[in-house]
């Protein structure tokens, strides 16, 4: 009970990166005049630890939900018609309004041996840390893993087959944090497709990609895109519409073409985010049941990758906003933070503000360096709210900050 965030999504993920961000922690604290004794990394421990977060989270969820007053019934259920599900010990269940919520469930290759690999289901649960870990895929979680497991020591190859990580991203962070990650010893593969993946005796895997030489891997992790979980459910035949990708087709109130039938949330394959889904249960909700139409504002959604050094941004990038073919007025400051000037890092954060030459908006702000995420929440705020870059201008620094470089971009 909580969905992929909370079981095996971002929750458990955000916790891994924050056990992995200590192996650099550790490591500085000696610049900064701590005696710290040489570290061993424990996987079992963290583990178990982020399990048994989940776990007391999970029962938050039952907790809350029961004390509201709603019924749980624990089992699969199927769509029988357009009011009525049928669940895996044969109980039928009918309604005067069906919503579903089911999310994503994570891509698998179409290649001999496919079975031999990993998804973000199962790599919370590995019994040991692969020494060699081979990570396909170019987006957000694939980069966040590959960072987590690089830090925790293990080999690290992230295989893509694009030419470029984390497409719809601002290319030229991409590029940064592409730059740092091969320093800290990352190996990338572009252009890269599985034809097969091999096990041999000793439990180790080889995966052979078309065109390129094979890579050897202890444990090889999937992470090439999610699809609606919209399969095994019995959609089609109570006749519902899906898409070419399986996504449930809806219109602007969450409707399917089955009148009391909705759905929200990454099944609709609309934007795959937690709070995106979250706000779409609270508008159906308080357009079905609290007389207050409402709808979601797509626009201006900010987003995150939790990779090393973590990256997030908010509206346009650079190429988004050119494509809309009026001038633009580009800003940045490329810096060390303080904090890695002392430790000894060569690593550079990069500040990013696309502005509406004519009209002086800010059409969108992006960031990669420590600490990105929880700055541009706040950002956002300023980019949904339409503000111009004078605004920025005129606000006085906080100093000594990493954020006061949003003020100062000139």
């Amino acid at each position: 009970m909580g969905g992929t965030c909370v079981i095996r999504g971002c929750v458990p993920k955000k916790l891994l990166v924050y056990g992995a961000h200590f192996a650099e922690d550790l490591r500085d604290a000696r610049q900064f005049g701590w005696d710290v004794p040489p570290c061993r990394f424990d996987w079992p421990v963290l583990r178990d630890r982020v399990l048994q977060e989940v776990s007391r989270l999970e029962g938050l969820y039952k907790s809350s939900l029961t004390s509201a007053g709603v019924e749980l019934i624990q089992g699969r259920a199927r769509l029988a018609d357009a009011n009525r599900v049928v669940l895996d010990d044969g109980q039928s269940l009918e309604a005067d309004r069906i919503l579903l919520a089911t999310g994503a469930w994570p891509a698998r290759p179409d290649c001999p041996g496919a079975e031999y690999g990993i998804t973000s289901n199962e790599v919370f649960h590995l019994d040991a840390l692969p020494r060699r870990i081979l990570i396909a895929g170019g987006g957000y979680i694939a980069n966040e893993f590959a960072g987590i497991f690089h830090e925790f020591g293990s080999e690290v190859t992230l295989m893509t087959r694009g030419d470029a990580i984390l497409r719809g991203y601002d290319a030229e962070l991409c590029q940064r944090l592409q730059e740092i990650s091969i320093a800290k010893g990352i190996s990338f593969r572009f252009h890269a497709a599985f034809q097969e993946i091999e096990k041999r005796s000793d439990g180790s895997l080889v995966a052979h990609i078309v065109g390129q030489a094979p890579i050897e891997a202890d444990a090889i992790l999937f992470a090439i895109g999610r699809v609606p979980k919209s399969f095994d459910l019995g959609l089609e035949e109570a006749g519902i519409a899906l898409d070419g990708h399986g996504a449930i087709r809806i219109d602007a109130q969450y409707r399917t073409n089955l009148p009391s039938v909705f759905a929200v949330g990454d099944v609709t394959n609309r934007v795959q985010l937690t709070p995106v889904a979250i706000r779409e249960g609270q508008s159906f909700a308080d357009a079905q049941f609290g007389g207050q139409p409402s709808a979601v504002d797509y626009e201006h959604i900010p987003s995150a990758v939790f990779s090393h050094p973590p990256m997030a941004g908010v509206g346009l990038t650079e190429a988004g906003a050119q494509s809309l073919g009026r001038p633009i007025k580009i800003y940045r400051s490329s810096f060390k933070p303080m904090k890695n000037v002392l430790a000894g890092r060569d690593e550079r954060a990069l500040y990013k503000m696309i502005v509406d030459a004519e009209t002086d908006h800010v059409l969108g702000i992006h960031m990669i360096g420590p600490d990105a995420p929880e700055l541009l929440q706040v950002a956002a705020i300023a980019v949904k709210a339409g503000l111009r870059k004078a605004d920025f201008d005129q606000t006085v620094a906080l100093h000594p900050s990493m954020a006061e470089e949003l003020v100062l971009l000139r």
